[in-house]
């Protein structure tokens, strides 16, 4: 990853606020928070992988899905998202339930342990940000959410268009 501030810098010259330079920030920043998140997600009860933990959440936010739905989302194919449900469903995480109108297609669902583990991790990686967020300035804590509902406010009117 090019580091704006790291020695050997190529891109170092490239400074100032324009979407270029800014984008080369964030870069860095998102790559520290996902080892963090990685780490934290980690210290839960029960260790899963980072494609159960998407798994589990897409089920989260889609309650009732089917496989292929499930599998498209996760971009992975239909073997290896039935091989994946057959895990978290042995660890007790996942439940599937027929379809009450189609026989042929089986729904999946998180079981209440699936929620708990998912508000665990969840809990766990909040915990770790705010740990790291204690050192920031409370002006720079507050223009940092003000610049990502800003982020996410234009992703979002970019997902509408």
């Amino acid at each position: 990853m090019t580091r704006l501030g790291g020695s050997g810098d190529d891109r170092a010259s490239e400074s100032g606020d324009g979407p270029e330079a800014v984008a080369l920030e964030i870069a860095d920043a998102v790559e520290r928070l996902t080892t963090l998140w990685s780490i934290a997600s980690q210290q839960a009860e029960l260790r899963l992988s980072s494609h159960q933990l998407r798994a589990l959440r897409a089920l989260e936010v889609m309650p009732g899905t089917n496989l292929t739905v499930l599998a498209e989302r996760l971009d992975i194919g239909l073997p290896t998202a039935s091989r994946l449900c057959d895990r978290l469903e042995a660890a007790g995480l996942l439940e599937r339930s027929s379809h009450p109108h189609k026989r042929r297609e089986v729904r999946l669902g998180l079981s209440v342990q699936g929620r708990r583990v998912l508000g665990e991790v969840g809990q766990l990686r909040v915990r770790a940000i705010a740990a790291a967020l204690v050192a920031v300035e409370p002006g720079d804590r507050a223009a940092l959410s003000r610049g990502m509902k800003a982020f996410l406010a234009a992703q979002d009117a970019g997902d509408e268009a």
